[in-house]
């Protein structure tokens, strides 16, 4: 399903998209993303990332990059993660992305529930169910946060081989389950996510 655009005189406002990658895995980081589309350069087939496949997402994502008005990444890492909780951890890597921003928005529109504290109090705020299906802005968002953090992921399975990361991308595969049971958690496992806790405990 592709994502609608922004209805006309939004655009003008700065809207910014936000989402996140990477909330369930059991290790690595949780990256968000912040978009503003440049209504003067619309990109064609923005969608969920979850429904592109990789290639596609690779293409959108260099569009993206190269037709928005501004765009940022900001990630909370497995430190913060275990400390503050997935939730607060999420919601402080989208203020973040927020607030990495090279043009400032006046408003921000949030996919989910959750939304992220901004240290602009002139800037308005909104969250989105399925934002990211029917929010042009939030699905490039989140089609940046998914390829970055692909990307991390990878380095991460080079760094700590045997664990299959650049298969799963940290998700709770069966394979690896089985890895993390065999080899104990990595330093980026997130220890407060019970099946990691499980193995620990071991």
């Amino acid at each position: 399903m592709r994502a609608i655009r922004e209805r006309t005189g939004e655009a003008e406002a700065r809207v910014a998209g936000v989402d996140e990658a990477g909330r369930g895995p059991l290790a690595g980081p949780v990256v968000a993303a912040a978009v503003i589309l440049d209504p003067r350069r619309p990109i064609e087939g923005l969608a969920d990332s979850k429904t592109l496949s990789g290639r596609s997402r690779e293409r959108l994502a260099l569009l993206i990059r190269e037709r928005a008005l501004a765009w940022a990444l900001a990630s909370s890492e497995r430190e913060e993660i275990d400390t503050l909780n997935i939730l607060q951890a999420t919601l402080l890597a989208m203020s973040r992305a927020v607030h990495r921003l090279a043009v400032p928005p006046t408003h921000v529109r949030v996919d989910g529930d959750q939304a992220p504290r901004l240290e602009d109090p002139a800037c308005s705020l909104e969250t989105v169910i399925r934002g990211d299906a029917t929010v042009a802005a939030i699905s490039a968002a989140s089609i940046l946060a998914k390829v970055h953090r692909d990307g991390l992921m990878v380095a991460l399975d080079e760094r700590h081989p045997g664990y299959g990361f650049a298969a799963h991308k940290g998700y709770g595969t069966a394979a690896h389950l089985a890895a993390l049971r065999r080899l104990g958690p990595s330093p980026e496992h997130r220890r407060s996510f019970a099946p990691v806790r499980a193995v620990c405990r071991e």
